[in-house]
């Protein structure tokens, strides 16, 4: 069994980049691209335990934020099982990673993600 404990470099940075524009367009109120961004976040860092429970913790205040009780909720029950389902490597790869979708379902990659799964 592979455990995921440290996100490599070349994700980190577009983790938080991702991060970046997140929080750039919450500022200008900009909800719907800022959340685009907190997902694609998701999807890069859900292999990575610290990584994959800051994107919920995230989209947990988001959703208080914008008082969306049913994203509260489904991110309260992400926050219990995601870090460790990363740890183990038990997560289905694509996943947005919002309340709007099943935890478990695997999605589409965005090809530019794919793209830096790829590189080692």
């Amino acid at each position: 069994m592979r455990f995921n404990i440290k996100i490599p470099k070349h994700l980190k940075q577009a983790y938080s980049k991702e991060l970046e524009l997140y929080r750039n367009n919450l500022v200008m109120e900009q909800f719907a691209i800022a959340w685009y961004h907190l997902e694609r976040s998701h999807i890069i860092g859900q292999s990575y335990p610290i990584e994959h429970t800051y994107s919920h913790l995230l989209m947990l205040k988001f959703g208080f934020m914008q008082k969306n009780t049913k994203e509260v909720f489904g991110q309260i029950i992400r926050l219990i099982v995601g870090g460790w389902k990363s740890f183990i490597n038990h997560v289905p790869l694509g996943n947005t990673g919002g309340s709007n979708v099943p935890p478990l379902k695997r999605m589409p990659i965005p090809n530019d993600i794919i793209n830096l799964f790829n590189i080692k």
